[in-house]
């Protein structure tokens, strides 16, 4: 997903240790149990608001944690394995594979029932079928709904594409999607497509009721009715409000099944859910709190919020030292932590579109402004900007393939990732960027005190190759949602963003520069390059392997040497929840797969 999934920023900065003797200790660690008159409440929090509920539209990380806890999805992940497994959810086991790897058929749950609402027959939820999953991916289809995930099936199932020309009508047959009974589905491909399965984990797949989303019509992003543990109560701009699904289905959890290691979790509390039937927490309640300084100070005072990351103004209270990863004991003593390299990074990029910045196949064009863009990318320096805003912690890597993934290449070169201002001063004054060429430069973004503080450090780097200040703007969004229609409608030339995967594979992170991809779908640099597209659809039908490898490796190199973006830091990020609650909390990959299996005390 775009997609899933996934725009955040994780709040950090430069370490520091001297003001930690001046913290007073009995701020923290006295939290009130959330067990009242006998019903657990669990109090979650992100630093950004869904931009829908709906599971078509769950294009950011905080849309998809909600969805993923709405809806049923056939398959989702083990909560504790690393690296990533996935696993059957709806679905009643992996899918049956052809030899060709062309179809796909995959048996589901049976008694699986939607949440009650009145547009079904006396209001009672009905069973959920196959026919079901196939009327929630043709909705990404459907012209009218401005769905942003059909990228992960687009020209991949068979007679998807021929169903929206001929009017998108939901009761006509697909050839490629088909209820071969009540609990069978079977999926036909044009090409084989390794990451399909992967695809039926994420929220964009998620199963929704015909009757109910018709009912509502635009409304259903906001009122979702879906077959998931939870069942949305209430939803406004801060907080989201979710019970408990009392007919979910009764599949106890075994932790060690799910990657239990004594090691690594023994300290939580895990052990106690064995044999224990999710969810366990009869509210779930999602708070959404921009400013860290407020989400902090809600997290400590004991008996609001109860997880949160690290805002920048606490990091002295929070870590003791940095190599090693070690808390300060305040901190440590008193609340359950987890650290760990994300599945994703943030990155600056340009919108290849733009007049100035983007090419537009005229070759003078298009060397010029190429030499500026990579003139601009080595201006900027990846190591202050991790010391000022990421504790010094993250990973600094070239490229578009994270490290998180096992496509990564360690020993890839590091030119694009390293500061050279002479040589950016050099490139300019070959190709005739005088001061008075440069173009006027905007700095897009959703609008916050640190994204404010992103900016000012980018004006101080674009400063030392000579551009001057009167022509670099802040271009700040009240929101992130208008920020993300800005770029869907190519009106940010240069913008800052950070992805999290949603699968354990480098394509999730290649298709964002894959040329049929671009905005309104996830290529929001709208790149446009005819041999990186040859080499994407080269490697899209191919298993792991060390030939799918090197297709990867190539276009990576691509978009370096093309300067489409500047990237990237992986963020390592320190978690924080109450000691009262029993979790093992993931932002990347399970996501919001992990709220059902939260216990409270």
């Amino acid at each position: 997903m775009l997609v899933k999934v996934k725009y955040w920023v994780i709040v950090c900065a430069t370490f520091c240790i001297s003001a930690c003797q001046h913290e007073d200790q009995n701020t923290y660690g006295n939290t009130t149990s959330t067990v009242i008159d006998g019903k657990k409440i669990y109090r979650h929090s992100l630093d950004g608001k869904p931009t829908s509920l709906d599971p078509i539209k769950a294009s950011t990380f905080y849309s998809n944690l909600l969805v993923v806890n709405i809806f049923d999805t056939l398959y989702s992940y083990e909560y504790l394995s690393r690296p990533y497994k996935l696993k059957p959810n709806l679905a009643q086991s992996m899918p049956e594979i052809s030899t060709n790897g062309l179809v796909y058929t995959i048996k589901i749950k049976p008694g699986v029932q939607f949440h009650n609402h009145t547009a079904f027959t006396d209001g009672i939820g009905r069973e959920l079928k196959a026919q079901d999953f196939i009327y929630s991916i043709l909705r990404s289809f459907d012209p009218k709904n401005a769905a942003t995930g059909a990228w992960l099936w687009q020209g991949k199932i068979a007679g998807l594409s021929e169903w929206k020309v001929l009017g998108a009508d939901y009761d006509q047959p697909v050839a490629g999607l088909k209820a071969l009974d009540d609990y069978t589905i079977q999926i036909s491909l044009l090409k084989p497509y390794p990451q399909l399965i992967y695809s039926l984990a994420m929220g964009f797949s998620a199963i929704t009721p015909r009757e109910v989303v018709e009912s509502l019509g635009a409304e259903f992003g906001s009122k979702p009715v879906g077959s998931g543990p939870f069942i949305l109560d209430r939803f406004n701009s801060e907080t989201a409000y979710l019970i408990r699904n009392e007919n979910f289905r009764q599949e106890p959890l075994d932790i060690y099944a799910e990657g239990y290691n004594p090691t690594k979790h023994g300290s939580y509390g895990i052990e106690t859910l064995q044999g224990k039937t999710p969810p366990f927490i009869d509210q779930l309640e999602v708070n959404f709190v921009d400013e860290s300084s407020s989400r902090w100070q809600s997290f400590t005072k004991g008996n609001e919020i109860q997880y949160t990351t690290v805002p920048k103004d606490k990091q002295n209270t929070v870590l003791l030292s940095q190599d090693p990863i070690k808390l300060h004991p305040q901190i440590g003593d008193n609340y359950h932590h987890s650290y760990g390299m994300e599945a994703g990074f943030v990155y600056h990029g340009f919108d290849m579109t733009h007049p100035v910045f983007g090419n537009n196949g005229d070759p003078e064009h298009d060397v010029r402004s190429t030499a500026l863009r990579c003139a601009i990318r080595k201006s900027h320096d990846w190591e202050q900007k991790n010391r000022a805003f990421y504790f010094g912690l993250g990973t600094v890597f070239p490229g578009i393939i994270p490290p998180s993934v096992p496509e990564f290449d360690p020993d890839m070169d590091t030119d694009s990732i390293q500061t050279d201002i002479e040589g950016a001063k050099k490139i300019l004054a070959n190709h005739q960027w005088t001061t008075n060429a440069l173009p006027q430069f905007e700095y897009h973004v959703t609008g916050s005190v640190l994204h404010k503080q992103f900016f000012e450090q980018m004006r101080g780097f674009l400063n030392t190759i000579g551009y001057p200040n009167n022509r670099i703007e802040y271009h700040p969004y009240p929101s992130f949602g208008t920020f993300n229609k800005a770029i869907k409608n190519r009106q940010t030339p240069f913008f800052f963003l950070g992805w999290v995967l949603d699968y354990p594979d480098a394509e999730n992170t290649l298709q964002l520069f894959y040329g049929p991809n671009q905005t309104p779908g996830s290529n929001n640099f709208n790149y446009n390059n005819p041999a990186y597209d040859a080499l994407y659809e080269q490697s899209s039908v191919l298993q792991p392997s060390v030939e799918r490898t090197a297709l990867y490796q190539q276009m990576n190199q691509m978009v370096i040497d093309d300067c489409v973006v500047i990237s990237g830091l992986a963020r390592n990020k320190i978690h924080l929840w109450h000691k009262n609650v029993i979790s093992f909390p993931d932002q990347a990959i399970v996501g919001g797969f992990h709220l059902r299996y939260v216990d409270v005390k």
